[in-house]
């Protein structure tokens, strides 16, 4: 049993190793390559883990294979137009002027609930408003509506005083830890940072929360007595 668990665990990190390795992707948007390595290495995952007389070594072998060719794919694609297009495809236009490309729907086994759904996540209900719409390579669909079905934004409606930039706030403190980070990109320092942390009678591993924004403005949750 304990030998079982400590197989377990090993994998467990080989394999958490590789994915980092492999790079930083949510499942929805892996490239074709990218999802056959991932299912192939939850497969051979299982084997040792469920073989004991398998050496260990044998299981992460193909495991670390599979990651190495991943990576050296990668780079291959970064340089070679013609190599990416093969592995992971191309974008492709199925919405030109709010008229739907039938035949390229067809090509891409693309239903038109599929498309309609996709239009709908983006709260697009209507295929006239959108000026063009592209397949990309990870099956999303992007979009670009026409002009007069946008959004009204503080641009378009030409609102004066309206400031440039607006940064949303940053985490600066988390459970009673300091984002070093976070607190820099604010243009804000430690020594800023208790300061303002001490004006409200507080140590900063009494702080829950707290954020802050290239403004200076913060927002400050105090843990719960016993937390």
């Amino acid at each position: 049993m304990l030998i079982a668990f400590l197989r377990t665990l090993i994998l467990y990190a080989v394999i958490i190793f590789g994915v980092r390795l492999m790079g930083k992707r949510q499942l929805g948007e892996l490239q074709p390559s990218e999802l056959v390595i991932t299912i192939l290495i939850s497969n051979i995952a299982t084997l040792p883990i469920e073989e004991i007389d398998t050496p260990l070594f044998l299981g992460m072998l193909p495991i670390l294979s599979l990651v190495v060719f991943e990576v050296l794919m990668s780079l291959i694609n970064l340089k070679s137009r013609r190599i990416r297009r093969i592995f992971s495809g191309s974008p492709v236009i199925v919405i030109r002027d709010g008229v739907i490309d039938q035949k390229k729907l067809l090509e891409l086994r693309f239903s038109v609930d599929d498309l309609m759904a996709q239009l709908r996540s983006k709260d697009i209900y209507a295929v006239e408003d959108v000026d063009f719409a592209v397949v990309e390579t990870t099956g999303k669909l992007s979009v670009y509506q026409k002009f007069l079905a946008r959004p009204l934004s503080a641009q378009s409606a030409k609102i004066p005083d309206c400031p440039e930039q607006n940064s949303p706030p940053l985490v600066v403190i988390s459970d009673g830890c300091v984002h070093e980070e976070n607190l820099a990109l604010c243009g804000h320092d430690k020594t800023w940072l208790e300061g303002m942390v001490a004006s409200r009678h507080l140590r900063i591993p009494d702080v829950l929360l707290m954020t802050a924004g290239k403004d200076s403005q913060v927002h400050l949750v105090v843990k719960e007595v016993g937390k």
